[in-house]
């Protein structure tokens, strides 16, 4: 991948992440139940493989899926040290961020959400590649 190309990922990738920020938010605000969360989860995965692949928009996606996934699961687990929640106690906003409370469905979330954004880059740069 070239300097051109790479600036090229980079905008689509930024364009993505604020797409992805829109829907979270959305999601966030206006639905509520187990469905939402869920939702929201992955979508929350899918933004951190966006931001992993705007860092190093030269990794193969099976690589930035995996990084964004162990990031995921990372911020998850340091849930239960209770830290989290004390901070969000403290300023609101970073709630959306690190979250409050561990829930184990939330890793099915992320597996899925991290899963989903890389076999999606994965063919748009094959289709990108093919191309030429």
């Amino acid at each position: 991948m070239r300097g051109r190309a790479v600036r090229h990922r980079r905008l689509a990738l930024l364009g993505a992440a604020g797409a992805t920020v829109a829907g979270g938010l959305a999601v966030h605000f206006l639905l509520r139940g187990p469905g939402a969360d869920f939702a929201g989860d992955a979508l929350y995965a899918v933004l951190v493989y966006l931001v992993v692949a705007l860092i190093a928009p030269r990794l193969p996606s099976a690589g930035v899926g995996g990084i964004a996934l162990a990031l995921c699961v990372a911020i998850e687990v340091f849930q239960l040290t209770g830290v989290p929640q004390q901070i969000a106690e403290r300023f609101p906003p970073a709630a959306l961020l690190l979250g409050s409370t561990f829930a184990a469905l939330d890793l099915v979330a992320y597996l899925l959400g991290a899963a989903a954004a890389a076999c999606l880059d994965g063919i748009l740069r094959a289709r990108t590649r093919a191309r030429g």
